[in-house]
């Protein structure tokens, strides 16, 4: 079984069906004020706001592997942790946003790209906390596992986005002829 058959396979998991739809319409609850939902879907910037906040966590948890793998690098792969963190808050709330107008296929290929990336966020939650506690190397061993679920939840938001083609043409304001 191919990458892509894994991934075309999320597809057609209709047990993910309840929870994906659950979702989606709380957070469309959340985001009822029209002008609220297309400024966090990014209407006024012409597409998804999400796919450019994505860059900042993985590059700063790309970044720390980096300094994992140099001596002395323990304090910029600690912060670099850190920062990702920080950044994964609104990244996934924008991520929330765009959720909530796919449709049932596009749903639950995200609430698995969304537990993926959850996974991923708490991998390195706990690196971070290790590190604190002055244990680099758990935290080392924890920011790789990370990296393999943040892979897998980008892999799965590629698909949605590339091959579902999940928001297209979706943030435009109607153009005038």
């Amino acid at each position: 079984m191919s990458v892509h058959d894994v991934l075309r396979a999320v597809e057609d998991l209709r047990a993910a069906d309840r929870p994906a739809d659950s979702l989606a319409k709380a957070v469309r609850r959340t985001l009822r004020s029209p002008r609220v939902d297309r400024a966090v879907r990014g209407s006024w910037l012409g597409h998804p706001l999400h796919p450019l906040m994505v860059t900042v966590p993985i590059g700063a948890w790309t970044s720390a592997a980096v300094f994992d793998a140099r001596p002395g690098g323990e304090d910029a792969a600690r912060e670099l942790t850190a920062l990702g963190l920080v950044a994964a808050v609104p990244t996934i709330l924008l991520g929330l946003a765009d959720y909530s107008r796919l449709d049932r296929r596009q749903r639950r290929v995200g609430v698995v790209h969304a537990l993926a990336n959850t996974a991923a966020v708490s991998c390195f939650a706990a690196s971070y906390a290790l590190r604190r506690r002055g244990r680099p190397g758990a935290g080392k061993v924890l920011s790789l596992a990370g990296l393999a679920a943040v892979g897998a939840g980008g892999a799965l938001g590629g698909h949605l986005s590339y091959a579902q083609g999940g928001g297209v043409h979706r943030w435009q304001a109607p153009r005038e002829v």
